[in-house]
């Protein structure tokens, strides 16, 4: 755990993000079909978690799979692999998708996403930052602002993210340290605490956020292309009043 309070039960927050990304944060290599960095934050009220997200999750595994021990990954989704092979079958897949839509649509929760387009990060800095440094410091940034607005702002929320291997997860920590101490946009320590989970790890909060992730980054690359996935999502997004970009969506540069 960074950033790990002390156990006075009393300083938790009401609320639990669960973050997941979408693309590649290297530079060295761009794919061209999809040059673009994705962290989805997904804020979620710890009492509207436990009762009504992670049980609709559940009956949805129980109906498509008879257990809930799968784990939804966006890409074996999309992919029809591992134990989503079933999806091949376009009319099992269209009711999947529809079944998955409607889950996500009556769910209760704030979307904040930081979107890196990497192609334009590289030609205007000559030394760019690290993508996921840069989404995360976005992401935290408007998070708090959030939770602010929630009164929420004085006490301590976890933030539960994927762990990606010993030495990515030292540079995350020591980045999240940083910003969180008070080196960020309006210069506030942040009181986060982040825990790392295992990839097999089976949690609702971080399925739902690898399946939030792409269709942001899908949007963002081709604003033209029909997109339902973002249309039920887009409703989910933090906004000042009727304004999205810079509050629940920040693209870069």
């Amino acid at each position: 755990m960074v950033g790990s309070p002390s156990q006075d039960q009393g300083a938790f927050g009401d609320y639990i993000v669960y973050i997941d990304e979408s693309g590649d944060h290297g530079l060295v290599f761009n794919d061209p079909q999809y040059p673009v960095f994705v962290l989805a934050f997904c804020i979620f009220a710890k009492s509207q978690y436990r009762l009504e997200v992670v049980p609709a999750l559940q009956n949805l595994k129980f109906q498509y799979f008879g257990h809930d021990m799968v784990v939804l990954h966006e890409r074996d989704i999309r992919k029809a692999s591992g134990d989503f092979s079933f999806l091949v079958d376009r009319g099992v897949r269209n009711k999947f998708m529809d079944d998955m839509s409607r889950l996500i649509d009556n769910m209760s929760f704030t979307l904040i996403a930081s979107v890196i387009l990497k192609r334009k990060l590289c030609e205007k800095y000559v030394k760019p930052h690290n993508p996921y440094h840069l989404a995360l410091g976005f992401g935290l940034e408007r998070t708090f602002s959030f939770l602010k607005r929630v009164g929420q702002g004085g006490k301590v929320t976890h933030l539960v993210v994927e762990s990606r291997g010993k030495r990515e997860d030292e540079d995350l920590a020591a980045e999240f340290k940083r910003v969180c101490g008070g080196d960020n946009f309006r210069r506030e320590k942040l009181p986060f605490s982040m825990r790392f989970a295992d990839k097999r790890c089976n949690c609702s909060g971080l399925q739902l956020a690898d399946l939030i992730a792409r269709p942001i980054g899908r949007k963002m690359l081709n604003v033209a292309e029909e997109n339902r996935a973002y249309e039920i999502i887009e409703k989910k997004f933090f906004r000042n009043g009727e304004a999205l970009n810079g509050w629940g969506l920040k693209v870069f540069p």
